[in-house]
């Protein structure tokens, strides 16, 4: 995919981009002609390919876990190459290479913009067994992912359980809450009232860049905690009419901007609000109660946006389920900061899956 000199250089070299034949049909039956997928991987299978761990990332995250989840990947870590065959792969509607809004319009006339359809999570679920199918992965021993990861964790469970052994979903609900519904509201009007907005088709050099730094800035105070933010702003000034909590903010929306595209935004954060494991399989406890793999849920001690009594729901229901806390002061990206501790539990519940202690709900 021939992608925007900002965004291309945001792509690891080592990426690989395999286009699947024929169409590929999704939930709301709109048609994606032979998708392409980006993808990297870590290790060699072994002789059947029982060793496959899908690893799947965050709202603005790739394919590049080296680079988001460094201690969490290499010898000796949780997700070990030298054990495991590591794969992940850009979601379908992102901007990193997987077929979304910057893919080309028929004919090749720009790009497809607001014209690529919305996506669900299940849509991202069923793209990705579609290329472990090309790579001949049949099974996966774990599927792991925080945030929005953690919400494909979850539906590969359900969707395909015959094919995973074990899933470890990090800082996630079974559905989205109207919290995080509303949060993602704001955001996607902030994009989408920026007058570049255009119904979502405007030239490479000139993005919304306004709209998506200020979704960007909502977004990373529903990422962080009170605590981490005061004690590390507090109320110092970055110059005489700016907070430093403010030139942080500002910075951090910039920099998105950078490396992002705003429509694969608004598409990425549409997919989560569809996430409800309950949608068309019946009561939520029931789904949850058949998902039987074991399961490491954890919670972010910090996490206002996927708050732990959300986890707790998880744990509770899952009847193999494993429940922790990664206590951190940090928040909802605790699971990209503290990666000593949560790799230390995800590494002990790979030695012995079991059920460590089980959830109580209250």
């Amino acid at each position: 995919m021939n992608l925007p000199p900002a965004l291309a250089r945001h792509i690891s070299p080592e990426t690989r981009f395999r286009e699947l034949s024929g169409p590929f049909r999704l939930e709301s039956g709109a048609i994606v002609d032979s998708p392409v997928v980006a993808y990297r991987t870590w290790g060699q299978p072994n002789r059947d390919a029982s060793n496959a761990v899908l690893v799947c990332h965050a709202l603005t995250g790739s394919a590049d876990v080296d680079a988001w989840w460094a201690g969490m990947l290499g010898p000796g870590r949780a997700l070990d190459p030298e054990r495991d065959f590591v794969v992940c792969s850009n979601v379908l509607g992102g901007c990193y290479g997987t077929s979304g809004p910057l893919s080309p319009s028929p004919g090749g006339n720009g790009r497809l913009g607001s014209d690529f359809p919305r996506v669900t999570v299940r849509d991202m679920v069923h793209l990705q067994a579609r290329l472990l199918d090309a790579l001949g992965i049949e099974r996966l021993s774990l599927v792991i992912g925080p945030s929005l990861g953690g919400m494909q964790a979850l539906e590969w469970a359900a969707c395909y359980p015959e094919r995973v052994e074990a899933i470890a979903p990090i800082g996630v609900s079974a559905r989205h809450s109207a919290w995080c519904i509303g949060i993602s509201e704001a955001q996607r009007q902030a994009i989408q009232r920026d007058p570049a907005w255009l119904d979502g088709h405007y030239p490479e050099d000139a993005p919304p860049r306004q709209g998506m730094a200020v979704a960007r800035m909502m977004a990373m105070v529903s990422y962080r905690s009170w605590d981490n933010l005061d004690s590390r702003f507090g109320r110092d000034r970055a110059s005489d009419d700016l907070f430093q909590v403010e030139s942080y903010l500002r910075y951090q929306g910039d920099k998105l901007v950078d490396r992002f595209d705003a429509v694969a935004y608004v598409r990425l954060t549409q997919a989560m609000d569809s996430h409800d494991l309950g949608r068309g399989r019946g009561e939520l406890e029931a789904v949850l109660a058949g998902i039987r793999q074991p399961a490491l849920v954890v919670s972010v001690s910090s996490d206002v946006l996927y708050p732990p009594h959300e986890q707790l729901q998880l744990a509770e229901h899952m009847p193999a389920a494993r429940y922790e806390v990664l206590d951190t002061p940090h928040g909802h990206d605790g699971f990209l900061i503290d990666l000593e501790e949560l790799g230390s539990l995800v590494a002990d519940f790979r030695r012995d899956p079991a059920p460590a202690r089980k959830a109580v709900a209250g």
